[in-house]
């Protein structure tokens, strides 16, 4: 997630599953029989794809195998199907548990002859009867979604290539209005699987598509990366790969573009951010794809005197993502720090795009003791959900402030929400990005992955963060202070490189500040 979901070149770990898996595919391309059961909590749903033994070219009724609890056939669809598209066709009967009697419904589609389109059919109904039972909005965008199933499988019928078929998917799904739902290629979730290892082979960035503009942009680049050192930044939209234009291409699309074999080489055409139009925000930079290892989290101790020339130490901790190993590196950076005499801390989620929701909770109880609650999930009928940790102990009661930027997404908004609502840090920095949505992640049949919004969060004070971000305590500029950039890029995590870091500054201001009113007067 969650995700999330922004991308980094070889995808961030996934953040949940739900198991919804097809039969083994059956002998015939034309039509067959299968069972699948979903489980929702304690309701079970069963799907039946059954079997139409002819659809006359008349367009008179058909008969077909009455398998299941089925109710009726679709006769328009069948009408349609029988005005030459097939002689054969399949039924989907959907039956839904209900308080009072199980409803169902059937739905007819026209079996491609094409193999490899035939497979992605079925994944098609995979999908659908995923976003059926767990997409967010029961409305789906205020439009028939069982509906939705039955036009996509006519317009997929003709396609003959597997690409071709996702694409329409891809169209079903858009309808939504919801860009975090959607579904990526076997291909593009393998590397998706590859890269929560931290095995990575491309150019360090972390990308995402942003909701408001629909382009691709830059979240942050991995420090020492190529991207990093072509001086790549936050903000930057992507416009080209290799000279191909990006319009439509999804962040993972894309992601899988810049990966390669190392030793290879990669250009990109970047727009700088934050900048008005005009040729010179327009660059094009050639990247070298290198064997990248992504380590999370980052630390290190910062001296400095305070007003009453007094010498205090200041631990910094910079986590990049939450991966699954985020929570047990951050104990061990602070009990490190702890050892080295540090009075007070720095989290620095500036530029981390997010990642596994668990991880966000496991690494706030790092921070939290009690019995806090750390993020109020809602549900899609509405229903609110408080996340409380259980007998948190906090690793540390030393004064702690969070930094943050438009870069901090979701799970990032998530631990920031927590630490801040429940009094225990201070937020420094610009507005947070505010993704205020959680995926789950569902491995299909076929090898493919989607990617379900299954929730809305509000922070533990019940302020909503999506699309609205989160709003620092004390804001900062981003600017280094008596520190040459090609400098600090070499040093980036040494005392003195942070401490030319104007927001560290800032920050270790409110920290003496928060000492000097934690001490006895």
């Amino acid at each position: 997630m969650e995700k999330l979901c922004s991308n980094f070149d070889l995808n961030p770990p996934q953040i949940s599953s739900i198991s919804t898996k097809f039969p083994t595919r059956p002998t015939s391309s034309l039509a067959y029989i299968s069972h699948i059961w979903c489980s929702n909590g304690s309701r079970h749903h069963k799907f039946v794809v059954q079997k139409i033994v002819s659809t006359p070219k008349n367009g008179s009724s058909s008969q077909f195998d009455k398998t299941g609890d089925s109710v009726g056939l679709n006769q328009g669809l069948v009408k349609s199907i029988g005005r030459g598209l097939v002689g054969f066709a399949a039924a989907l009967a959907v039956c839904v548990d209900s308080p009072a009697l199980a409803e169902s419904l059937t739905v007819a589609f026209p079996v491609s002859p094409a193999h490899e389109v035939n497979t992605v059919q079925r994944t098609l109904v995979e999908a659908w009867s995923l976003i059926r039972e767990t997409f967010v909005d029961p409305t789906f965008n205020h439009q028939d979604w069982d509906m939705k199933l039955q036009q996509t499988m006519v317009e997929m019928f003709p396609l003959r290539s597997a690409d071709a078929a996702y694409n329409k998917i891809s169209g079903m799904l858009a309808t939504l209005g919801d860009p975090f739902t959607r579904i990526i290629s076997p291909k593009e979730y393998q590397s998706f699987r590859i890269g929560s290892d931290g095995n990575l082979r491309g150019v360090g960035l972390f990308i995402n598509v942003d909701p408001k503009s629909g382009h691709l942009v830059v979240m942050s680049c991995l420090e020492g990366s190529p991207a990093d050192r072509a001086g790549i930044h936050e903000g930057d939209e992507l416009m080209e790969i290799n000279g191909e234009r990006l319009d439509g291409i999804s962040s993972e699309g894309a992601a899988q573009k810049l990966r390669g074999k190392v030793g290879t080489s990669v250009t990109v055409k970047v727009h700088r951010g934050n900048k008005s139009g005009g040729g010179d925000d327009l660059r094009e930079v050639n990247l070298p794809r290198e064997f990248i290892k992504l380590s999370p989290i980052s630390s290190a101790v910062i001296p400095h005197k305070t007003s009453d020339g007094r010498l205090s130490k200041t631990g910094y901790v910079k986590l990049l993502a939450f991966s699954q190993t985020a929570a047990s590196d951050m104990e061990n950076a602070v009990a490190e720090l702890e050892n080295q005499g540090v009075q007070s801390y720095i989290l620095d989620l500036r530029n981390n795009p997010g990642g596994l929701v668990k991880a966000g909770l496991d690494v706030a109880q790092i921070w939290l003791d009690g019995d806090e609650t750390l993020v109020n999930t809602i549900d899609r009928d509405g229903n609110m959900f408080p996340i409380n940790m259980v007998h948190g102990h906090a690793k540390t009661q030393d004064p702690l402030v969070v930094l943050v930027n438009e870069g901090s997404a979701s799970a990032s908004e998530i631990l920031a929400g927590a630490l801040h609502d429940n009094g225990r840090a201070k937020l420094v920095g610009h507005r947070t990005f505010g993704k205020g949505k959680i995926q789950s992640v569902t491995e299909l049949d076929d090898g493919s992955a989607l990617f379900i919004t299954v929730a809305k969060y509000l922070s533990p004070a019940l302020h909503d963060i999506d699309q609205v971000g989160i709003a620092p305590d004390v804001q900062c500029s981003a600017e280094m202070l008596n520190s040459p950039r090609e400098s600090y890029m070499k040093n980036k995590n040494s005392a003195s490189s942070l401490e030319a870091d104007s927001c560290i500054m800032v920050a270790e201001h409110v920290l003496e500040v928060q000492e000097s009113k934690g001490s006895p007067s």
